[in-house]
């Protein structure tokens, strides 16, 4: 599905996950506000950590990663982590990234970090989001950047990340265990 923007058909209009830290969520909203609603970047879906932390109660990797996939990341194409200040401490962003680059059955999304604006320029981030990216952004699968100045910059971005799921999948490195507990935020010094 393409979008326009100005009236101009500018892309296509891709399924992407919103994987974020329930702490961020007015940051959270403006993202989806500004780029999925008014500018029509991409279809969003939102579903990411909320109220209920026990919505899979299993210990089997391979289950819930299954559920993940099949609740909560469904036919999205690409996953965006929004970065906050305690992002990079939080289960079930480990869990939403694992999944996301999950191969096999399926096919993974395309991932991709945006730092939210309260952290400026700096972020620390999700080490299985880490583990796939580098500086250069060569020869890694995952991209991260600083909050997009506009929706054809954002676009940009998705349509990489949607073309590393093909030309980067080597790249992806996602053996390392889920995390089983939040881990304390390097910001706060708190477990949430």
């Amino acid at each position: 599905m393409a979008y326009k923007q100005n009236g101009q058909l500018i892309g296509v209009k891709r399924k992407v996950f919103i994987s974020h830290y329930k702490g961020d969520k007015d940051e959270v909203e403006a993202f989806i506000k500004k780029f999925a609603t008014e500018e029509n970047v991409f279809i969003p879906k939102v579903l990411g950590a909320n109220n209920n932390d026990d919505f899979i109660n299993s210990t089997d990797t391979d289950y819930v990663m299954t559920q993940i996939r099949k609740k909560y990341l469904d036919d999205s194409t690409v996953t965006i982590v929004l970065i906050g200040s305690c992002t990079h401490g939080r289960r079930y962003i480990d869990w939403e990234l694992k999944s996301s680059l999950r191969q096999g059955n399926y096919t993974p999304n395309g991932v991709m970090g945006i730092i939210l604006p309260s952290k400026g320029k700096n972020a620390d981030l999700p080490p299985r989001l880490e583990a796939n990216w580098e500086k250069s952004h060569e020869n890694c699968y995952a991209r991260y950047w600083v909050y997009p100045s506009s929706a054809k910059e954002l676009h940009d971005w998705i349509e990489d990340a949607f073309n590393a799921r093909t030309s980067r999948v080597h790249l992806i490195k996602n053996s390392q265990e889920m995390m089983k507990y939040n881990r304390q935020c390097n910001i706060c010094k708190v477990t949430h």
